[in-house]
């Protein structure tokens, strides 16, 4: 009897270890719903809307149980790293001269392990605000609410719904693990590479850094993600691949280091990191980027992968070694046109596939839809997004030609007036 008792009582607590430990659907529902609502109207950086998000990050990683770090060697210890920055007049101004020294504010927690690594779990909550700095994809965005749930309330709520399952998986102490969440990102990373520039934890304790921005919206049917940094270390990839054998992901690596998130600050500073993405949409800085639309139990999926990813890197016997990586080739083409699609960056077949249509644009009146892939422009062929840019650069405005595109597996050609 004693011992049925004895494996009852096992049995009891595994399943409550269990329970403990699995990743929420609802909390991270409920945190994109708060950060992604209306009252933050959009958490443009350097708002009080944004720090009212930032105070409700703190909160979450105080009751998580989660350590402030002081700010410098005299100051307390706080939840907040806040800087300075000016904002530029528009986004594709390269001086921010004459412009006022505005505040805004990183939000860290750490979770000390006691353990000789330290690893990052970071993504940026600032977003568009009311549309009035010149980035949104709205054709008239001023005083509209951005409410940036993908982009990236998703990767916010990842960061906390992790903090909140680590913190209470007390069977894990590989790791201590700095929870970032990071402010100023869609100015250009000023968030992130304010902290790496001047941190208030050593980055030579840094093992690796973990990054999610948008990992809202997979799609139930592709179910592609796409990873980038893979390269930024060689253990990255056999990982990776290891882990996605419990997964039904179709993932898509990306080597580079470099890309438009905030990653690329910790890799600058030759820090092994990843950056998981579910891809961009025809919401994609846009008021309609909205709560509504996010496949929760998708992105619940996603932090799964990266719990397992995590523990596999505590199973390693070589420590992460970082290895730079080749520079994403930069577009220097100039051009006078735009189609008006969005591109389906997850997609790795031939030609580009479209994810979006813009109104009133020249792919809307020739009759391109949403999941048309586009083969040929013109004359030009097109194989990829590169090629897909360049050939845009030798076409001039009101200039007439053929599109081709496959539809449904049949190849489609349309008139097209630019």
């Amino acid at each position: 009897m004693k011992t049925i008792l004895k494996s009852i009582a096992i049995i009891a607590l595994s399943y409550q270890h269990l329970f403990c430990q699995n990743i929420s659907v609802s909390e991270i529902q409920k945190h994109i719903t708060y950060l992604a609502s209306d009252s933050l109207k959009g958490r443009g950086t350097g708002t009080s809307e944004e720090k009212l998000a930032a105070h409700y990050i703190a909160q979450q990683f105080k009751k998580y149980g989660l350590l402030p770090l002081p700010t410098s060697p005299k100051n307390k210890p706080s939840y907040f790293y806040e800087f300075t920055f000016k904002k530029k007049r528009h986004p594709h101004d390269t001086s921010t001269k004459g412009m006022p020294e505005l505040k805004a504010i990183n939000v860290i927690g750490f979770l000390n392990n006691k353990a000789e690594r330290t690893i990052v779990i970071g993504a940026h909550y600032d977003h568009l605000g009311l549309g009035h700095d010149h980035n949104s994809l709205d054709p008239s965005p001023e005083g509209k609410i951005h409410n940036g749930a993908d982009d990236n309330a998703s990767g916010t709520a990842g960061v906390l719904e992790l903090a909140r399952y680590f913190s209470q998986n007390k069977q894990f102490k590989k790791y201590n693990i700095l929870f970032m969440a990071f402010s100023g990102e869609e100015l250009g990373l000023i968030g992130s590479k304010k902290w790496t520039e001047n941190p208030n934890y050593p980055l030579n304790k840094i093992y690796y850094m973990i990054n999610m921005d948008m990992i809202g919206r997979l799609n139930d049917s592709t179910k592609k993600i796409v990873i980038y940094g893979v390269g930024t270390s060689n253990q990255w990839v056999p990982l990776i691949d290891s882990v996605s054998k419990n997964f039904s992901f179709v993932i898509k690596k990306d080597s580079s280091g470099i890309g438009p998130s905030d990653q690329t600050s910790f890799y600058l500073k030759d820090i092994p990191v990843l950056h998981f993405f579910t891809g961009q949409h025809s919401d994609y800085h846009k008021p309609s980027d909205d709560a509504d639309k996010i496949n929760y139990k998708g992105e619940a999926m996603i932090l799964q992968f990266i719990v397992q990813l995590i523990e596999k890197t505590a199973q390693q016997s070589a420590p992460m070694q970082f290895q730079k990586t080749a520079a994403p080739k930069e577009n220097k083409v100039a051009f006078k046109v735009t189609l008006g699609i969005m591109p389906d960056y997850t997609y790795d077949g031939k030609g580009v596939k479209v994810d979006g249509v813009a109104p009133n644009k020249p792919a809307e009146k020739a009759g391109i839809q949403k999941g048309d892939i586009i083969i040929q422009l013109g004359e030009y062929p097109i194989s990829n997004i590169e090629t897909y840019m360049q050939t845009l650069s030798k076409f001039e405005k009101n200039q007439s030609t053929k599109v081709k595109i496959i539809r449904n597996n049949k190849e489609v050609e349309l008139d097209l007036v630019f």
